[in-house]
């Protein structure tokens, strides 16, 4: 059972949620020079539940419509197996989707009396979000492009730098757009071996609705603004220069871009072009952290 779970949750994932967490804290960091490792701890705590819901409720919907049994799974996409293997876990990977979400509404609203209640305005939505995304929202192939972006862009890293910093600002709104672009991206790219089994299930992203290739046009125009969006921030004074640090992953967007436009048709071949986008997400949050970290003394 616990074996089951741990796959339910797909820990492997998490480190997603960890950079981002530790880049709005390093972006508190660089605005304010200060840290509260407790407070850290709560809001990755809380983070790390909320993502673990989502992954719990996507498997468990997914094994309930039948979905699970249709994907031909890759290490990215196609969900985890944990209840095709083990069936009887489902109602148990129910009970860990809803014990997270609870454990997120108790830190949230802790938060909340803590810092103000103008909070609830990223707290309700990222709720909702969590619960809806497998059930309804990818009935909608513009809302499931974006979900998942805002989701770990602007609910999470700019709720989380709201809270280390206790102030919004356009800094971190522009950190929070980047990653909305790399996420919606990531989850964009492993829809592509999934349209097949997707359709059969009601689901409708755009991979399926506009095709793959036209597809990979949106992912490359996704990944240009992400990278745009670092320099007119710093020329406009939104960053520091040293987040341009975040560009030397721009070999690897330079080789993932034309590998997907010639495999697009090909899922079967997609899936080192799958890793290494996963390498360029995190490489490219890491570099804007460490830029920020790096820019921190001058602002101390």
């Amino acid at each position: 059972m616990l074996k089951a779970l741990l796959g339910v949750a797909r820990l492997n994932f998490l480190t997603l949620t960890v950079i981002c967490i530790t880049l709005a804290a390093s972006f508190s960091w660089y605005r304010h020079g200060a840290f509260s490792a407790g407070l850290f701890s709560l809001v990755l705590l809380m983070a790390l539940a909320a993502h673990i819901s989502v992954n719990a409720f996507n498997e468990y919907f997914d094994f309930k419509s039948g979905l699970d049994f249709l994907t031909n799974k890759t290490p990215f996409s196609g969900g985890s197996g944990s209840l095709i293997s083990q069936p009887s876990a489902a109602s148990a990977a129910l009970v860990l989707a809803c014990s997270c979400l609870l454990l997120v509404i108790i830190s949230g609203l802790y938060l909340t009396i803590q810092l103000g209640w103008s909070l609830l305005l990223v707290g309700i939505p990222g709720v909702l979000l969590i619960y809806a995304y497998t059930q309804y929202i990818n009935r909608s192939p513009l809302l499931c492009l974006l979900a998942p972006g805002v989701g770990f862009g602007f609910f999470m890293t700019l709720g989380a730098s709201w809270v280390f910093s206790a102030e919004l600002s356009s800094g971190a709104a522009v950190l929070a757009a980047v990653i909305t672009c790399l996420v919606s991206n990531l989850l964009l790219l492993n829809q592509f071996p999934d349209v097949d089994a997707d359709r059969q299930v009601g689901r409708r992203h755009y991979p399926i609705v506009i095709g793959r290739r036209r597809s990979a046009v949106v992912f490359s125009l996704l990944l240009l603004l992400s990278y745009l969006l670092l320099p007119i921030a710093v020329t406009t004074g939104l960053l520091p220069p040293h987040c341009l640090l975040a560009l030397l992953t721009l070999p690897l967007a330079a080789k993932l871009l034309p590998s997907i436009f010639r495999n697009a048709d090909t899922p079967s071949k997609l899936t080192p072009y799958l890793a290494l986008n996963v390498a360029l997400v995190h490489s490219l949050t890491l570099l804007l952290a460490l830029g920020l970290l790096w820019a921190a003394p001058l602002n101390a």
